[in-house]
């Protein structure tokens, strides 16, 4: 049973990375990751910290560690950050 959990979870990142890769590659250039402005499962990925590995996932508003894709140049006025804390 821990093997197809493994499985399931693996394939579970997989489609994440794929979807949010080519879903948002046309727009990578008008939009820019934005971290601590997400609010709680509407982040677009997987936590800085590993708490998680997918979109929508994340606990609480506006987490530090958990980023979402902004229009490019309003990251910073709604309080976000353009990078991951260290």
């Amino acid at each position: 049973m821990e093997k197809r959990h493994a499985l399931l979870a693996s394939a579970l990142v997989a489609a994440c990375t794929l979807g949010m890769s080519s879903a948002h590659a046309a727009d990578d250039k008008a939009k820019e990751k934005c971290f601590g402005v997400a609010k709680a499962g509407q982040n677009d990925c997987a936590s800085t910290t590993g708490a998680h590995s997918c979109a929508g996932q994340s606990k609480k508003d506006n987490d530090p560690t958990e980023w979402k894709y902004v229009a490019k140049g309003t990251c910073e006025k709604m309080g976000g950050k353009m990078a991951a804390p260290k």
